[in-house]
């Protein structure tokens, strides 16, 4: 707590606009929220990870469930589908399995979680899940060390249909959705009627140092690989498709093992995609060796801000760093935290 209130004093004082204050804090609670292991006895309103079990905690301390300890490894990831699904949770574990809870609002067991899904069809560890935007529905993207990606999507029947197909040789260790806005949907909005569709697409990182971008193609109904992006010398550990409310650019950053962070721009929908390293050499201390482009250790995860401006970075050094494009399309650092 006194670092976060450290953080904002110092930040309030850089920053003017109370906007940019807010995307700061998200981003940053965000990429701390994946980088370390929650407590739920001293972080309220959050979900932790814990040894083979899941754990949900509300607004008092005392009102904390134990999902379950189905999992038969560690859970490494969880994540809340949208509100308007419900109270809807995702968890992946060591364990090769993904299992999705939802809350009981009613009855004798209301707050209690329960099972609604269980999906074992992966034969390695399962390192990240991700829910699509909901304006696709209820959809969720799985990576795991065997090498697969899977989409499991939620059917107007009330049945889970789960796709699985090859991701990375080597293994996968994340997903990010696009969002469903189309780019440039802002600037050039359609004539009544004709607008498009949201379509389906998201990106994965693996330990082929490559970043794959995957489409749904509607009439064969199967995931196809769209695009290879190619810049990182080892393992990419994480991936983030910005948030778009319509801008003709779209973001995606990437971390990876090789200490490196990559800004990929993709300024029409035609337009090629273009990586640009950021650059933490000024903001570190002297007595620290650092090449251009490369952070002190292992760099674990990106997280980007609801407005999509401000990138939150984790690195293995405990520091989280918060990234923000200026006017020049240069990337600079905005404000870094201890952990």
């Amino acid at each position: 707590m006194l670092m976060l209130m450290s953080f904002l004093s110092r930040t309030s004082t850089t920053l003017s606009s109370t906007t940019m204050e807010n995307d700061l804090l998200r981003a940053l609670l965000t990429a701390l929220s994946k980088f370390s292991v929650l407590s739920t006895a001293s972080r309220p309103s959050l979900v932790g990870r814990h040894s083979k079990g899941v754990c949900a905690s509300g607004l008092a301390e005392t009102n904390a469930h134990m999902l379950s300890s189905s999992h038969t490894g560690p859970v490494w990831q969880v994540a809340w589908a949208h509100p308007k699904f419900g109270n809807i949770l995702a968890s992946c574990s060591y364990d090769g399995q993904v299992i999705i809870w939802r809350e009981q609002t009613q009855g004798p067991s209301a707050g209690s979680w329960t099972k609604i899904k269980e999906h074992s069809l992966h034969t390695a560890s399962v390192n990240s899940v991700s829910w699509a935007p909901h304006e696709l529905g209820a959809i969720l993207a799985c990576a795991s060390s065997d090498g697969k990606l899977s989409v499991l999507t939620f059917k107007d029947d009330g049945q889970w249909v789960a796709d699985i197909f090859n991701g990375h040789a080597i293994g996968c260790n994340a997903v990010s959705w696009a969002p469903a806005t189309h780019p440039g949907s802002l600037i050039h909005p359609h004539q009544p009627g004709t607008v498009p569709a949201p379509f389906k697409r998201f990106a994965s990182a693996g330990c082929d140092n490559l970043v794959k971008i995957w489409s749904f193609r509607e009439d064969t109904q199967t995931w196809v690989e769209e695009e290879t992006l190619e810049g990182h010398g080892d393992w990419v550990r994480d991936v983030a498709w910005a948030p778009n409310i319509g801008l003709p650019r779209s973001y995606i950053a990437t971390a990876s093992q090789d200490k490196s962070v990559l800004i990929w721009t993709k300024d029409t929908p035609t337009a090629p995609w273009v990586k640009t390293a950021l650059d933490p050499s000024p903001t570190l201390s002297q007595n620290m060796v650092s090449m251009t482009g490369k952070f002190p250790d292992v760099v674990w995860r990106v997280s980007w801000s609801l407005a999509g401006n401000i990138l939150a970075v984790s690195c293995g050094d405990g520091k989280v760093t918060l990234w923000k494009e200026n006017l020049k399309s240069s990337w600079e650092c905005v404000s870094d935290v201890n952990s």
